[in-house]
């Protein structure tokens, strides 16, 4: 059994190629299947879709990473020559430390950001739900759930962090020195769109207004920050009341397009609109780039503020890698123990099967009425020379080779049954549990 990842992320890709990847829920669900169904049925599989990456945790028997990345370039409508400049793909014990420093937030474009290890969650929660995670998945993602843990509670890789919702602020404040002279529009109202408002709000805006195909949903948030809110179907006709406008939906198409906001900025007279796309695939056309007096931002714009820190976070960077590397080597620690399961499991079931037969023995001779005692001790007998008889035989082996593989391996056994004695015996197959979080 090996585990691979394959994808594409921030550093790999910029935002134009990316959106061709993202996959909101449903798609995810879908896209499992499709692969497991294209490859392998009993391929394990997990899919980790967000604005910055769009990866693929597969586990089995085979290298998949060839297939994959044909699925992959079906899936973004070009070519694995094409797509074979931007991906990555890892096997083994890199494809664990890549999975260990993305649910840490080392591979984030917010170095340390904590959103990530949800988003990483919620991808093992679709995949356990689609039936497509397996034992080797799991293990490999309880690993990065505890690696993750470890790197927040004992580093301080996230205490100068900026966040993408704090850099849209100070990315704001570049035009409009004032926030508090301008009118806000979020449009959305997720996770991201949240945070958003949280820090524009704290700016004190003249106005801020939430715009939403859910009622429900807009209404909460627009209720929480002392908002106003309207129906997306409202967008066109309300664009040009506003001066800054923060867009993350998960539309697969644009919502704002570049007739609405030429309308917009007439309507205006010239004033400047600031917009910020933080949507994959984006949510306003790149072509309102074009426009005099719009100054629209992609979330790869962020890249330069959002990495504000860095030095200063260096050195829990260092710790936070040694602690992913720890965990690596205990998950491959893991790995080995579940490869080395059918060999355990034939070993008991000789043994199994040697106790059987001798049971029946004993069961014979006692019918017969044979003292007890002998027959016990004839039973200890037979089991001690059957159970060892191929270690022995190896022992006596004419290849000096073969006695001295033997002859480590009975040390070693032996030793380590004499640190087991005295605290109890474990079982030799390992649980799934070990090493979870």
């Amino acid at each position: 059994m090996q585990v691979w990842t394959l994808g594409l992320n921030h550093r790999t890709a910029d935002v134009s190629i990316r959106e061709r990847f993202a996959l909101d829920a449903s798609a995810v669900r879908e896209a499992l299947h499709d692969l497991r169904q294209r490859i392998d049925p009993q391929l394990e599989v997990a899919l980790l879709s967000t604005c910055n990456r769009t990866e693929i945790y597969a586990a089995g028997a085979n290298d998949v990473r060839s297939p994959v990345l044909e699925w992959m370039a079906n899936l973004g409508r070009t070519t694995t020559t094409g797509l074979q400049d931007h991906v990555y793909a890892k096997s083994g014990h890199e494809a664990a430390h890549h999975a260990f420093r993305v649910a840490s937030g080392l591979d984030s474009m917010v170095l340390g950001e904590p959103q990530i290890l949800g988003q990483v969650k919620a991808a093992v929660r679709l995949a356990q739900e689609q039936g497509t995670l397996g034992k080797t998945l799991n293990q490999l993602f309880q690993h990065s759930f505890t690696v993750a843990k470890q790197v927040r509670s004992r580093t301080e890789i996230g205490s100068q962090s900026i966040s993408m919702a704090a850099a849209a602020v100070k990315l704001a404040t570049r035009l409009f020195e004032d926030l508090k002279s301008v009118n806000v529009l979020m449009v959305g109202a997720g996770e991201m769109i949240e945070l958003c408002a949280a820090h524009f709000h704290a700016q004190q805006p003249r106005r801020m207004t939430i715009a939403n195909r859910s009622m429900e949903r807009r209404s909460a948030l627009a209720q929480r920050y002392s908002a106003d809110d309207f129906a997306l179907s409202e967008l066109p006709q309300r664009l040009h009341e506003y001066d800054v406008i923060i867009s993350c939906t998960g539309s697969s198409l644009p919502i704002i397009g570049l007739g609405a906001v030429r309308q917009a900025v007439k309507q205006r007279k010239s004033r400047p609109m600031f917009m910020l796309d933080l949507a994959v695939p984006r949510d306003i056309e790149p072509q309102v780039t074009q426009l005099r007096d719009v100054y629209l931002y992609s979330v790869d714009d962020l890249a330069q503020l959002v990495q504000a820190g860095v030095a200063h976070r260096q050195q829990a960077s260092e710790q936070a890698e040694r602690i992913v590397v720890d965990g690596v080597e205990r998950f491959q620690s893991w790995m080995q123990q579940r490869s080395q399961v059918p060999v355990i499991q034939q070993l008991l079931g000789h043994a199994q099967q040697v106790h059987d037969a001798e049971m029946v023995r004993v069961m014979q001779d006692l019918q017969r009425g044979q003292d007890v005692d002998k027959v016990l001790a004839s039973f200890s007998h037979r089991m001690r020379h059957k159970l060892l008889h191929g270690f022995l035989h190896t022992l006596n082996s004419p290849c000096p080779h073969e006695r001295g593989i033997m002859e480590q391996a009975v040390h070693k056994a032996l030793s380590a049954n004499t640190r087991e004695s005295g605290r109890g015996q474990r079982s030799l197959v390992p649980s799934e549990g070990e090493g979870s979080a």
